[in-house]
């Protein structure tokens, strides 16, 4: 079954070992931050550090795994149609539009939707570091600085990411004006559990 984040919101949902999560852009141009926990150990956290240095590169694809603090692999991409995915940037939050969009209303962002959606799982806002910015387009330019672009993402575009432990992962329908071209849409997910029944 496929689920709907709205615009400008987030969600937790549990994703059992062996099931596979997937994330969709149903109307092509938006950002979902994913940030993963252990189920029953939230301080065991998605950590791009780990995953950048394991994997040795920036373009996470069909193939590459997404590491925990602890050195143990979380998650594994088996299907991936989008253009680009970053995991260098902290989540969108109040202290990124006071920073970036200072004529613009102040709003609690990716970062703000996470930790509300992830609370009763025992995660505190200073357990969510970077999150795994999906359909998130940011180049790295020769001279190594970034920029932020509109995702090249179509519609239906997705990415299918396989669970190696039980997580609780968050996701959120991204808040930022720049990473969405200044538009906010939805976000779409479903999982399914290894034996081919879903679940939410």
């Amino acid at each position: 079954m496929i689920r709907r984040i709205p615009p400008r919101s987030g969600i937790a949902v549990s994703v059992p070992r062996g099931a596979v999560l997937t994330v969709i852009d149903p109307e092509g141009g938006q950002v979902s931050d994913m940030f993963a926990v252990a189920a029953g150990d939230p301080a065991e956290v998605l950590s791009n550090g780990r995953t950048l240095d394991y994997e040795e590169t920036l373009r996470l694809t069909t193939g590459a795994r997404l590491w925990s603090n602890r050195s143990r692999v979380m998650l594994t991409i088996t299907e991936d149609t989008a253009p680009h995915h970053d995991f260098l940037l902290t989540p969108c939050s109040e202290d990124t539009f006071r920073h970036f969009y200072p004529d613009k209303p102040v709003h609690r962002g990716c970062f703000g939707n996470l930790a509300e959606a992830l609370a009763p799982h025992g995660v505190v806002p200073a357990m969510i570091g970077t999150a795994f910015n999906i359909f998130m387009n940011v180049p790295v330019a020769p001279d190594g600085r970034l920029a932020v672009l509109p995702p090249g993402t179509r519609p239906g575009d997705l990415i299918r990411l396989r669970a190696e432990m039980d997580l609780i992962v968050g996701l959120t329908a991204c808040s930022a004006y720049a990473s969405n071209g200044g538009s906010f849409k939805p976000i779409d997910f479903s999982v399914m559990l290894a034996e081919g029944a879903a679940t939410g």
